[in-house]
């Protein structure tokens, strides 16, 4: 059973911490923790977010809740209030109201003086993870047999009825987060038509039926083309040697909102490296899987400007097309001749 571990990382060498892990919560698996009740109780509250994932989307921290009640032996002592409609409300039960939600949470308040909640809901954060740890050969170290079966748990509850997934746990499916999702689910075991109520089978159909993951956002390219899916002649540029210019420049990259700052800056190492991971004989089959046509005779520079409709929320104009296509084949010509490279 999964428990949640307050202030961890003291005995591992690799983390550091200015305040003794202050306010630190992992969730820790422990095959022994619980009685069969509580595990029971666990379990039941897992099939019943599944049962119920397209009315209810997020996850409520079900489980974390279950645990803090439990440890703190909590029970409500005061009586739920009703306000029937046209009903004046009264001090006495507004204060009732008050009082028996401040008694629910301080319950629910960690041993740190925090309140601990899922940190999640975006659905591009874990198979990047994966595809590091496939690509580094880390993946059967790092993960356990635990931590893969709740990644790929994380993924079934949050796939959309047409087999997708979207941007976000609430929105609807889309090529980059369907194929990024389809990807991490074979690296981490389910076979192309595995998976819960064929979660891989669907994802695929909805890939191809959506004219295969060419028509992926960038951010979705560049981890495919990392992983060995896709081809870099596919992406449109991301020169890192934008990040040399003077900053008084003013498209200079680190004037872009941080989570694209900080995003674009290490894709653009990558993207200037390159780096593609080892082409192994699962990375084969993912090229034969996600493309309504041969990998060996899809034309990728045409590929730069594809995006299926579901992922094209802001259309490219024309001016913004010729932009990259200067850089594209005029820029890149340069900063790969010498004395520029």
């Amino acid at each position: 059973m999964w428990k949640v571990k307050y202030g961890a990382g003291t005995e591992d060498p690799h983390l550091f911490s200015t305040n003794n892990f202050l306010g630190r919560q992992i969730f820790e698996f422990d095959p022994n923790a619980g009685t069969p009740e509580k595990r029971a109780q666990v379990e039941d509250a897992r099939q019943n977010f599944y049962r119920n994932r397209y009315k209810v989307k997020p996850c409520s921290d079900h489980i974390w809740r279950l645990q803090m009640l439990r440890e703190n032996n909590f029970k409500q002592t005061i009586p739920q209030v009703k306000v029937e409609d046209g009903e004046e409300i009264t001090f006495q039960k507004a204060d009732a109201a008050m009082r028996r939600s401040m008694n629910f949470w301080s319950a629910l308040q960690s041993p740190h003086g925090h309140w601990p909640a899922e940190n999640a809901g975006v659905m591009f954060y874990i198979p990047p993870l994966v595809f590091c740890m496939y690509i580094s050969g880390t993946i059967d170290t790092v993960f356990n047999e635990h931590h893969k079966r709740e990644m790929l748990w994380y993924m079934y509850c949050h796939q959309n009825e047409d087999g997708g997934w979207g941007l976000h746990i609430e929105g609807p499916s889309m090529m980059m987060c369907t194929v990024l999702n389809y990807l991490a689910m074979r690296i981490l075991g389910e076979g192309p038509d595995g998976g819960l109520d064929n979660a891989c089978a669907r994802a695929r159909k909805w890939i191809l039926d959506n004219g295969g993951a060419m028509g992926s956002g960038s951010w979705g390219k560049t981890w495919m083309a990392i992983l060995g899916v896709y081809e870099w002649d596919g992406c449109n540029p991301m020169p890192p040697e934008f990040w040399f210019y003077p900053s008084v420049v003013p498209l200079h990259p680190s004037k872009m909102f941080c989570h694209c700052r900080l995003t674009f800056m290490p894709m653009s190492y990558l993207y200037g490296r390159k780096f593609v991971g080892a082409i192994t004989p699962l990375i084969q089959q993912f090229r034969e899987e996600i493309y309504n046509e041969p990998y060996k005779n899809i034309k990728w520079s045409k590929m730069r400007h594809v995006c299926a409709k579901a992922d094209n929320y802001y259309p490219h104009g024309s001016v913004q097309r010729l932009l990259w296509d200067i850089v594209y084949y005029i820029g890149e010509s340069v900063i790969n001749t010498w004395p520029f490279n």
